[in-house]
């Protein structure tokens, strides 16, 4: 069986890749993501998740590396994680009564030899109209200060969305069907936990 590493320090991206039934252990990566600003959503995504398994790759001898990364972008604007409350507000008005599209980028990469594979999902999602006091309740929660968009799906901030147009799992942070295709070409058998 490959030595498989999450490039990631998400606790929601280690809890979807422990539903496939294989043993990981975690490394997170340390990258600039400043430096892909300046690509349209889907290829930064993919580029990001590549740039962050690389990072990992560099520093353990043997493995498959995973590497995610996600942005939620609304009306050509990329909502990034909310650096306060008031931005966690401003955010979910913006969503409020609208549909934002989620994007997660994920990649594997072979160390030695640095052979990668990359992938992205993209996702409508359609939140209901808040009211104020709603949007004040759910940033007093403390769940949109550490998530892309200001909101969670997988928690309270399911009671924000009306509905859902794509992968549900890419809302989360981690495409299980795209990690799975990837993982797959690189010889790990999903269904017995075998692998090359």
């Amino acid at each position: 069986m490959n030595r498989l590493i999450l490039a990631s320090a998400s606790p929601r991206r280690r809890e979807l890749l422990a539903r496939l039934g294989l043993s990981f252990e975690v490394h997170p990566s340390m990258v600039d993501e400043t430096a892909f600003n300046y690509l349209p959503p889907a290829l930064k995504v993919e580029q990001l998740a590549l740039a962050k398994a690389r990072a990992v790759a560099r520093t353990i001898k043997e493995g498959l590396i995973i590497g995610a990364d996600t942005i939620v972008v609304c009306d050509g604007r990329v909502l990034e994680k909310p650096k306060s409350r008031e931005e966690a507000a401003a955010m979910l008005f913006a969503l409020s009564g609208r549909t934002h599209t989620v994007y997660t980028g994920v990649a594997v990469v072979r160390a030695p030899g640095n052979e990668a594979k990359s992938s992205h999902a993209v996702t409508d999602v359609t939140f209901r109209r808040l009211t104020p006091e709603v949007i004040a309740a759910y940033v007093a929660t403390g769940e949109p200060m550490d998530k892309a968009g200001a909101y969670g799906i997988q928690g309270r901030g399911a009671l924000l969305v009306e509905g859902i147009n794509g992968d549900y799992f890419n809302v989360v942070g981690l495409p299980l069907v795209k990690v799975t295709e990837l993982l797959e070409q690189f010889g790990v058998d999903i269904w017995g936990g075998k692998g090359e």
